[in-house]
């Protein structure tokens, strides 16, 4: 069944239009894997170490989360065809000088600041764009499941062609790749029409876009000195939840006063949307902190490089890819609640399969199953939990849940790179054991979201 397009022209226009949006979400979710599996090889390069290539990730993961909320405001400012295809120019330039990093710093700077910067400019435009292109819920959930469903394969099959080009060419030969992909993405939107026009005279409140990037940018980088100091770790985690209760002070102020804030309060009164997006930054903090984990497992303690790992990944670059494909039919048949509690048991099941075999095998083999699994599970629950949450709130506040939905599932991308990457440089175990911390501890957030799941309201998937 096609849809009725939003946008002026014919269903196959949307669909168009469809095609470069989700490439876009490919490219950012590949782009915060990747480097999991270069990790040896940028490290040798740069005279880095592990520690610092975690930081690199889970900046460029921190940046695209604190900005995706006031991205998704600039939208109504100026327009969005005009926001994606800046954050396209941006993240192009970004990759392109990671090619030629000399060192840690510019690499920073190119893939963590300007790549995330730029991702924080086009993502909101793609699923607010997805949502005015297909009007009615069926055809707009088949979008958001192609543009989810993309993203997911995108981050598991980083890290397998993350590790073919490496090997193949050179580490710095990914960000070639995704140079020519964003190349590709603007030259397939030129034909993107916006159909709402861009209001410059529209309000932007800046101190609470400041406020709440500072908050979270504490928060996730007191977690990332938790291996060094962990009274350090505290005091920063506190003072970014200060930042934090002062963003939602000051938000609540400004709707009193009359005036339109970064985010509007009533966005977290529908307790089905909360539930929606806190089982979003679960899935996303398991599949980045899994990748995470295993890859720096397998590269310092079991010596395997760029391409063995990659290829090991495979398993659950399937398995998203699969239930991906399966999602529309699965939609049909079963409530998203189900979907979702299905995929939380699903990954639960992988993770600890991932726990219970590295200790049996010593062998590439052992992480197959338990990475299918995990694969399987979490692209079946990606894409109810972005239509839950997109599909609570009218038109009019597509923009800003857009942009808090992405926040907070780039937030969980970073959470998972941060919390479980610490644990495993730490220097609380080493070689096996730091692995089974890590993991442990991704299975009990697997189960904080499956806890979340049980209690979204069973809302029937047949359309």
């Amino acid at each position: 069944m096609t849809g009725t397009p939003a946008f002026p022209g014919s269903a196959a226009a949307s669909r168009r239009t469809l095609v470069p949006l989700a490439l876009a979400q490919f490219i950012c979710s590949f782009a915060g894997s990747n480097m999991n599996v270069m990790i040896n090889d940028i490290s040798e390069d740069l005279n880095t170490t592990v520690k610092g290539v975690q930081t690199t990730i889970t900046l460029f993961l921190l940046i695209m989360a604190i900005l995706m909320i006031p991205g998704s405001k600039l939208t109504d400012r100026w327009g969005r065809k005009r926001c994606f295809l800046a954050g396209l120019i941006l993240y192009g330039a970004g990759a392109l000088l990671s090619t030629f990093s000399p060192g840690l710093g510019v690499l920073i700077l190119g893939n963590s600041v300007l790549e995330g910067v730029g991702t924080a400019l086009l993502i909101p435009p793609v699923y607010i764009l997805a949502t005015l292109a297909f009007s009615d819920l069926p055809s707009r959930a088949r979008a958001f499941g192609v543009i989810s469903g993309l993203g997911g394969i995108g981050a598991a099959a980083g890290p397998l062609i993350g590790g073919l080009i490496t090997t193949a060419i050179s580490w710095r030969a990914a960000f070639v790749f995704q140079t020519m992909v964003v190349v590709t993405i603007i030259f397939l939107s030129r034909r993107i029409v916006d159909p709402v026009a861009p209001d410059p005279t529209r309000p932007f409140d800046t101190a609470g876009a400041v406020l709440s990037a500072v908050g979270m940018f504490f928060v996730v980088f007191g977690i990332l000195q938790a291996s060094n100091d962990l009274v350090l770790t505290a005091v920063l985690v506190a003072i970014g939840a200060a930042f934090l209760v002062w963003f939602l002070l000051h938000i609540r102020s400004r709707e009193r006063a009359g005036k339109e804030p970064l985010l509007s309060t009533g966005l977290f009164r529908n307790r089905t949307s909360n539930l929606g997006l806190v089982t979003q930054n679960i899935q996303w903090l398991l599949l980045m902190g899994t990748s995470f984990v295993v890859a720096v497992f397998l590269q310092t303690v079991r010596g395997y490089n760029a391409i063995e790992t990659g290829v090991i990944f495979t398993a659950a670059t399937l398995g998203v890819l699969f239930s991906s494909l399966a999602a529309e039919r699965l939609a049909r048949r079963h409530s998203q609640k189900a979907l979702i509690l299905t995929g939380f048991i699903m990954t639960l099941a992988g993770i600890v399969l991932l726990l219970a075999l590295v200790k049996v095998s010593p062998g590439a083999v052992a992480f197959a199953p338990g990475l299918l699994l995990i694969g399987l599970g979490l692209g079946v629950m990606l894409t109810p939990s972005v239509n839950i949450v997109q599909s609570s709130f009218p038109e009019r506040l597509q923009g800003e849940i857009s942009g808090l939905s992405r926040s907070v599932s780039n937030l969980g991308s970073s959470f998972g790179t941060a919390i479980a990457g610490t644990i495993l440089v730490s220097g609380l175990a080493t070689g096996n054991r730091s692995y089974v911390l890590a993991m442990t501890a991704l299975a009990v957030l697997a189960l904080i979201g499956l806890a979340a799941a049980t209690r979204l309201p069973a809302v029937t998937g047949r359309r």
